[in-house]
């Protein structure tokens, strides 16, 4: 038992990442982190789930489910941020848990991410050729049904251009960080651009009488006993409420789907120039900016409308077309299509780094974790990876299936925190660039306020990632704890 909770030092992890063979370039600073967050932060959570949230949760109080799920993710990224400066090596949360918390954990943590990420490039990749076909079919181009996706087509349906993005974003991922850097950024400066025209264009229609009441009466939900209801409501009686104060903390755990993606900057963290200085620069910075902009649009949404009568599906293209302003409703598709890019990439990035970090430790072969010789990428983890996501994209319809991602993000965070008590305690004498402020307290604040959201997911999204994880116990069972580094050199 005591090889389960083997962990790896802080000191053998660094080593690890000086042989010339598996060794990432470094080339990242704060700016390209922070615009790294922006770019997979800002996704479809601002053009979307605005509306969505507004019309059956919170009303105008959308603001302020927004602002309490930035909250939870502040806290998450403090502790992120001390282990990316402690630990700059790639990995993110599985690195920090293996220095930690042990072997064992850190697999669990790492098979977590693989799939969250996973997941979240697919869907992601579905949604942006959704947007895609829609501004084509705007100017009189319709996609063929069966290469529109499984939604579009009445029989077979391959959806071409998620397939298609998926593998430009794994070409752009081999031949550098920089090059990914510099590709972000320009997109990152036109989703920022239209962020901008929503909130000042959208300014001049807002119309106080739309904020009253800002928070709506409270309504209890139906109660449910099927897998659809959230496991709070049926393991403790718990009903949750739209609207009314408590609507907000429910809200949250709805526009949480926004916020999912600032940990990916810290798979970054071997590829940063100066990471002890920079990751909880990138880290703090993009998810400050992001809580900003997700605030201001919000309020300025339920400005122009009614919350009652927002549409879910487009809020702000919907709410600009209303008001006879089809200009910026189009304006607002183009930046949702080009935003959705860099959420793809970046999350197709996390994957890769965590999959390379995992190989690199023995849990999976050691093959995958060898780095282009002049790219200085970890291409062959990046090439499989790639282009098994662009087939599961061809494939897939946005389902259910999505809340894994959410699952997945706050099981990460608990672990994180946790793990920043942990390593406080066993290894004081660590040098930390960053430190998390109000140790203990902080972190279980943050792991509390992460399993409360957790527990407002469905039922069935908790028996899928339940079974997901035992299927990779089974792997590590198998494969990972006699092939692991530490297991060669017999470490306990």
């Amino acid at each position: 038992m005591s090889t389960l909770f083997r962990t790896k030092s802080v000191e053998q992890s660094i080593r690890d990442t000086e042989e010339p063979e598996r060794a990432l370039k470094k080339s990242l600073s704060a700016l390209d982190l922070t615009v790294f967050g922006v770019g997979v932060i800002i996704g479809t959570g601002i053009f979307v789930l605005t509306g969505k949230v507004a019309k059956e949760t919170a009303g105008p109080a959308t603001a302020l489910a927004f602002v309490v799920a930035g909250v939870v993710c502040a806290l998450a990224a403090l502790c992120y941020a001390e282990f990316a400066s402690t630990v700059p090596v790639a990995g993110s949360a599985y690195t920090f848990s293996y220095a930690s918390l042990g072997e064992l954990v850190a697999w669990i943590i790492g098979w977590d991410l693989v799939l969250e990420f996973a997941l979240g490039t697919a869907v992601v990749a579905v949604g942006w050729s959704g947007y895609v076909r829609s501004l084509l079919d705007n100017i009189g181009w319709t996609m063929p049904g069966a290469l529109s996706g499984p939604d579009a087509a009445k029989g077979f349906g391959f959806d071409i251009l998620a397939f298609a993005l998926v593998l430009v974003l794994t070409v752009i991922l081999v031949l550098g960080m920089k090059l990914s850097a510099r590709v972000t950024a320009v997109v990152v400066a036109v989703k920022l651009a239209v962020v901008g025209i929503v909130i000042v264009a959208g300014l001049f229609f807002v119309k106080s009488a739309n904020y009253e009441p800002f928070v709506p009466p409270a309504e209890s939900q139906p109660s449910g006993s099927d897998w659809s209801a959230p496991l709070v409501q049926l393991v403790f009686g718990y009903t949750p409420t739209n609207f009314g104060l408590l609507g907000v903390f429910t809200a949250a755990s709805i526009v949480f789907f926004a916020f999912i993606g600032f940990d990916v900057v810290a798979t970054a963290a071997e590829e940063t120039k100066v990471p002890q200085r920079d990751m909880p620069r990138g880290i703090l910075a993009s998810l400050f900016i992001c809580t900003v902009l997700y605030v201001a649009v919000s309020l300025v949404v339920t400005g122009m409308q009614h919350y009652t009568e927002l549409s879910v599906s487009a809020p702000l293209a919907d709410a600009f077309k209303a008001l006879g302003h089809p200009f910026y409703a189009g304006v607002i598709s183009f930046g949702a299509a080009v935003g959705l890019t860099t959420v793809c990439l970046i999350l197709l990035l996390g994957q890769t780094r965590v999959f390379f970090a995992m190989s690199r430790d023995g849990l999976l072969p050691r093959f995958f974790s060898k780095t282009h010789p002049r790219f200085g990428t970890p291409y062959r983890p990046t090439i499989l990876l790639g282009v098994i996501i662009a087939v599961v994209a061809g494939f897939t319809s946005i389902n259910e299936l999505a809340t894994l991602v959410n699952i997945g993000t706050l099981f990460a965070f608990v672990v994180v925190a946790l793990g920043v008590i942990v390593l406080r305690r066993t290894r004081p004498d660590l040098p930390r660039a960053f430190r998390t402020p109000w140790v203990p307290l902080l972190p279980v604040v943050s792991v509390a306020a992460s399993v409360w959201l957790m527990l407002n997911l469905p039922a069935e999204t908790w028996l899928r990632f339940g079974v997901w994880m035992v299927l990779g116990v089974i792997i590590y069972a198998a494969y990972g704890r006699r092939n692991s580094g530490l297991a060669k050199t017999g470490t306990r």
